[in-house]
């Protein structure tokens, strides 16, 4: 999993933008109808201030994390921002990557959230996509070593979890002014959490 960082940033970027008008529609049904927008300025922002030729890992997803903190509004940014530092000082230093980093960076990624929300699985937040896609990374590779057949899995968890968010009452963020009127929609964060796995993921395969 030697492959350019940067790139790998551009097609999580890529996939973003062209799911902004998706994801602010899904927004304005339990929020303030700008998590696309907000999300797209934030990673448009961070193509143009990362350094493509950067190969250090670590350097890029911290960058990448300062620039959407800084970027993004609303809650997604220090919840992005977040994530995408911790997530680079867990890779600290490493111009490649390999099948048992998948987990790490997961691991830094829902701790940081955890810690700047102060949410839990359950609460119709990004970790009901982020938890199960974990689980279900180290359940496939336990069973099979395949990194790309662990991606698919990760992914398919997920989105169960973006579906399990359209069941559950919001109790994070101004979603969770809505009380039980929030059931029924699923969660904008834990969507635009999956498009980065899934952009990741198809990165990955080529």
């Amino acid at each position: 999993m030697g492959t350019k960082i940067y790139d790998c940033i551009s097609r999580i970027a890529e996939r973003i933008i062209d799911n902004k008008d998706y994801l602010t529609d899904l927004d304005r049904e339990i929020g303030d109808a700008d998590h696309g927008v907000n999300m797209a300025r934030g990673f448009q922002a961070v193509l143009e201030k990362v350094p493509p030729d950067n190969a250090n890992i670590g350097e890029v997803l911290k960058k990448t994390g300062m620039t959407l903190l800084s970027t993004v509004g609303g809650a997604s940014g220090p919840l992005y921002g977040t994530a995408f530092m911790e997530a680079g000082k867990a890779v600290a230093g490493k111009e490649s990557l390999d099948a048992g980093d998948v987990p790490v960076i997961l691991n830094a990624v829902i701790g940081g959230i955890q810690k700047r929300g102060k949410a839990v699985r359950g609460e119709k937040t990004m970790l009901d996509a982020l938890i199960p896609a974990l689980e279900s990374f180290t359940e496939k590779m336990t069973a099979s070593s395949d990194v790309f057949e662990a991606m698919d899995a990760a992914c398919a968890a997920a989105r169960d979890g973006v579906a399990f968010t359209r069941t559950i009452r919001a109790t994070k963020g101004r979603a969770s002014y809505l009380g039980d009127r929030s059931i029924g929609h699923q969660d904008p964060g834990a969507t635009s959490a999956t498009l980065i796995m899934e952009a990741v993921r198809d990165f990955l395969r080529g």
